[in-house]
């Protein structure tokens, strides 16, 4: 029994270090760009199996149990480490790179970083992406919880419209996007008599994708804040309507305290995908729109954060300096959220 114990422990180690050498060389090949005879791939999955392999089979029945569960963990957990964690941290590694997605002949530290900077693009970008994240956070919030407020009253076909203030969020950007050039080019000018379509100003541009943002989200947003609406209990509104409380009062001094975690979590998912516009913005105007910025004349106002990232890496061809933006996007949007989802937090605590 001792020699059967000491064969598979022999063979459970053995396993794990062939797992771990399989999967550093697959690691080592994609970091150098380097793939003989286009083994990159099975080298990595070869390897994870091998080491789970030699897991399971290691002679300890402590934390068996533990090794199994984990192991159907497993594919979940490699998918969000390969679509994830490793392209996160092999673009941090690139940001500091010349890579032009094909070689990497040097480091130039923080070259990349230094030049976005004095890039008056990006800097617009930036700047009216906070502005286009502020007016929505406002505005879908706003709109979300008007209708959330009107598909939870006593109106008639309230089934018929949640599903058509929903519709929108199930069309794909790209094609709302093209919907919607249509409509503010070809219908919006023969109603108003104009020659000029408000897609040709930044300024009104701007608006017209803030309002196809709106329309998109609104729906959705609306149905969690449905959600938090009904978990307010019946017999608190009875009571307060006994009281003497109307229906503003009931608003702000029950219902909105009561779903101040719901307004949170709306909160947060407006941010992160306002800060995210892309397909709406490539679709609608792709950009355009000319703007004075730093002494300047810009080509691209409407061009959003995710937007400019996106033409830097594959129209410009840029791909290093795309990725240090990426990651600059990425700690901005971090650090936003974590301080949004702070501060919604004390104010749940003080209403």
């Amino acid at each position: 029994m001792g020699e059967f114990s000491a064969r598979r422990k022999i063979f459970s180690f053995g396993c794990m270090i062939v797992g771990v050498v399989m999967m550093i060389a697959g690691l080592y090949m994609a970091i150098t760009l380097t793939d003989f005879w286009g083994v990159r791939g099975t080298l990595i999955i070869a390897g994870c199996v091998a080491f789970f392999v030699g897991l399971y089979f290691f002679p300890t029945f402590k934390h068996h149990r533990g090794i199994i569960n984990f192991m159907f963990l497993f594919p979940l957990l490699f998918a969000f480490a390969v679509t994830v964690i490793i392209p996160l941290v092999l673009g941090i590694g690139y940001s500091f790179t010349d890579w032009d997605g094909i070689t990497l002949n040097k480091f130039v530290k923080f070259d990349n970083y230094a030049r976005m900077f004095h890039e008056p693009q990006f800097l617009w970008s930036v700047l009216i992406t906070f502005l286009f994240v502020i007016l929505n956070i406002v505005l879908v919030n706003l709109v979300a919880f008007l209708l959330a407020l009107l598909c939870t009253s006593k109106l008639k076909g309230l089934g018929f419209f949640r599903a058509a203030y929903f519709v929108p969020n199930l069309i794909g950007g790209i094609v709302l996007g093209y919907i919607w050039q249509f409509i503010f080019s070809k219908v919006v000018t023969e109603i108003l008599n104009s020659q000029a379509s408000m897609l040709t100003e930044t300024k009104t541009a701007l608006i017209g994708i803030v309002l196809v943002y709106v329309w998109q989200y609104a729906g959705y947003i609306m149905l969690i804040y449905i959600t938090g609406l009904n978990t307010v209990p019946g017999d608190v509104i009875e009571a307060s309507s006994i009281d003497g409380a109307n229906s503003l009062q009931t608003l702000f001094q029950i219902k909105i305290p009561m779903i101040a975690p719901t307004i949170t979590i709306c909160t947060f998912l407006t941010l992160t995908s306002a800060f995210k516009q892309f397909d709406v913005n490539l679709s609608l105007t792709n950009g355009t729109g000319s703007v004075n910025f730093m002494g300047k004349f810009l080509s691209k106002g409407t061009q959003m954060l995710a937007l400019n990232i996106y033409d830097t890496a594959f129209v410009n061809n840029e791909y290093a300096y795309g990725e240090a933006k990426a990651v600059f996007f990425f700690i901005i949007l971090a650090i936003v959220s974590i301080c949004q989802v702070r501060i919604s937090n004390k104010r749940e605590v003080e209403l």
